[in-house]
């Protein structure tokens, strides 16, 4: 704590945001004088916030106790002193501390996300492999509005008129909402995010920015932050921000596709090897991906929209296959070489917890390498069009039945954390089922 306290005091920190990631990345934590965190040595927290769901509810009454101490005991939050940003929009000097959870023995605890990539990135530690990221994130600048049924807009931007229609990689379109990403960029440097590109995606309003590669840990955490960077940026302009995986019907769906090289003890990329091609290691991670990405896909596709991103011919994959520069695959190698080869996972979901999305493409490569699993042939035209009857699951129900029946994930990632994650995912579809849609009423109402 000396190093941070030190911190906090040569920036005049006043306030100080304790905060740690729940299952759906949702930022939850305290908020206190820095005077009274410094003196704290260990904020506490129920640990039950973490299977809070995104509602804020709970699993049903009969299953809680099997997940929770019935005690409702508490956990010890502990500061990452790597991980100390400033929070630029706040009205007085505030940072924002992510910290990690433990219990009362003085170990993490298995099922907080920020815990469960560690526990991935020990495994890739004890082989003297480091994993390199790249995230690419987007999202959708919408009107505001204070009625949830109401369909989603664009908002007007610098000119008076909101857009009409699709604007892939148009200049003009970016520079519509000019206030907001200058607000965007100084937030972000302020806070030590490590941004790259921004361009328009193919929706209206849609927006991506690309991260610069690094450690997946460091990238994890700058990507929950920010997303509360975009939505405080937006909320100052008088729009919204939404990372929401199909936010617009008849749009394309927002993802998070996600770069991947691992290093080994030397700093080689172990995908390329002298004379810059392929390895032997390269094909095994996409192998790897391609038996165990269905298993995982709550992880990458969380929430009950986010199965409405995976409609065809709407941009995203529906399928597990793989290419070399195929932007048709969910497992695509871009066209480079050398250093730079790596493997880009195209099937998160913008709306998915950054620590668990990432603990799970890490996890699904490396059983590939260590179980040296073979991909099946690339795909080099459409793989719409792939007559391979492997596929995704496509509704959260499904995804979750195989996840819950896992072997290996309940192996690497914990019994535990499977079964607690599943739970609170079905507690919210259950949720999400007892609520009638626009469609149900318009087509039913007057007509069965």
């Amino acid at each position: 704590m000396k190093k941070l306290s030190s911190w906090l005091k040569e920036h005049k920190i006043t306030e100080v945001e304790a905060v740690i990631a729940d299952f759906t990345g949702i930022a939850r934590g305290k908020i206190m004088p820095s005077s009274k965190f410094i003196a704290e040595k260990g904020i506490r927290l129920p640990e039950d916030i973490l299977i809070q769901g995104v509602t804020g509810d709970y699993v049903d009454d009969d299953l809680y106790p099997q997940l929770m101490n019935a005690a409702e005991i508490d956990m010890v939050l502990r500061p990452d002193e790597s991980a100390v940003h400033k929070v630029p929009w706040a009205l007085e000097p505030t940072a924002l501390v992510i910290h990690d959870c433990y219990n009362k023995q003085g170990n993490l605890i298995d099922i907080a996300p920020r815990t469960v990539l560690k526990n991935v990135l020990a495994l890739y530690k004890a082989k003297g492999w480091t994993p390199v990221v790249a995230p690419e994130l987007e999202f959708y600048l919408t009107e505001r509005t204070a009625n949830p049924d109401y369909p989603l807009r664009p908002p007007v931007g610098r000119s008076g008129r909101a857009e009409s229609g699709r604007q892939s990689y148009s200049i003009d379109a970016v520079n519509e909402y000019d206030p907001l990403f200058e607000d965007v960029y100084d937030w972000c440097e302020e806070q030590g995010l490590d941004v790259d590109t921004l361009t328009h995606e193919a929706g209206t309003a849609q927006m991506e920015i690309n991260f610069r590669h690094g450690d997946a840990l460091s990238l994890a955490d700058q990507i929950f932050i920010f997303k509360r960077t975009v939505r405080e940026a937006a909320l100052k302009h008088n729009i919204d921000a939404t990372f929401m995986a199909k936010p617009i019907s008849g749009e394309p769906g927002s993802s998070m596709h996600l770069h991947q090289s691992i290093l080994d003890r030397q700093g080689r990329n172990i995908f390329s090897d002298e004379d810059g091609k392929p390895t032997k290691m390269l094909y095994h991670y996409v192998g790897g991906l391609q038996k165990h990405v269905s298993e995982a896909m709550p992880l990458f596709a969380p929430n009950v929209n986010s199965y409405r991103r995976f409609l065809r011919d709407t941009s995203a994959p529906v399928n597990l296959a793989w290419g070399i520069d195929n932007r048709t695959v969910s497992l695509r190698i871009p066209g480079s070489s050398g250093t730079n080869l790596r493997v880009e996972n195209r099937l998160a979901g913008a709306d998915a917890n950054p620590y668990l999305a990432f603990a799970a493409s890490l996890l699904c490569g490396y059983l590939g390498m260590i179980g040296e699993i073979e991909p099946a042939p690339a795909v080099t035209g459409s793989a719409f069009e792939d007559s391979n009857d492997k596929r995704l699951p496509l509704n959260l129900e499904e995804a979750l039945a195989l996840m819950e029946q896992s072997d290996i994930l309940k192996e690497t990632l914990g019994t535990m954390f499977v079964r607690s994650y599943v739970e609170v995912k079905r507690a919210e579809y259950q949720n999400f089922k007892e609520v009638i849609s626009s469609w149900e009423r318009k087509y039913l109402q007057r007509t069965v």
